[in-house]
């Protein structure tokens, strides 16, 4: 067997993208991406085994660069502001094009929230570093059985929770956030 070429991957990755941006997913097959790469639809395969793992690859790498574009433009000093931030900026991507991509991915969500574990475990940690980071946070909060990182997964699942729902805002979870741990 030969071994694979990640340029080759990368560059069907970025065909499938485009394809995807220009004429939508309905128009994203394994024989469109061979045609605008210019190899046999069996050099394709080699890589996916199908439409739907390519989706997935797809939403992977746009969780990823949103995740690190996002660390760069949360700028609040509190840890609610934060969130807040976050929240609104993840919404953003969501209602741009994320969404897109991600009700494509609707016969193979098992899959899809598999892979999605590593991001949310990302944005996890993410929230517990915030949280050291916040003077005004009371250092008497935490214990064993309320932990900085039982928190930022309450708070990960309830913010992924509020962006599925479409929620217009999160004020009222901030407020339980702030009278939990101010």
């Amino acid at each position: 067997m030969r071994k694979k070429n990640d340029t080759l991957r990368d560059t069907l990755l970025n065909l499938s993208r485009e394809i995807a941006d220009t004429e939508g997913f309905e128009a994203l097959n394994i024989r469109s991406i061979a045609s605008k790469a210019g190899v046999a639809t069996g050099t394709v395969y080699n890589y996916f085994s199908n439409k739907d793992e390519i989706l997935l690859a797809l939403t992977e790498e746009y969780w990823k660069q949103t995740l690190a574009e996002m660390g760069n433009s949360v700028t609040a000093d509190s840890f609610c502001g934060q969130v807040q931030e976050m929240f609104f900026f993840l919404k953003d991507r969501i209602d741009q094009s994320a969404g897109k991509l991600m009700n494509s991915l609707r016969s193979v969500e098992t899959a899809g929230l598999a892979r999605m574990a590593y991001m949310q475990a990302s944005l996890e940690t993410s929230f517990v570093y915030r949280m050291e980071q916040d003077p005004e946070i009371r250092k008497d909060v935490w214990d064993e059985t309320f932990s900085k990182e039982q928190f930022a997964r309450f708070i990960m699942m309830n913010l992924m929770m509020l962006l599925k729902m479409k929620a217009p805002d999160i004020d009222f979870f901030l407020a339980i956030i702030r009278r939990t741990i101010y």
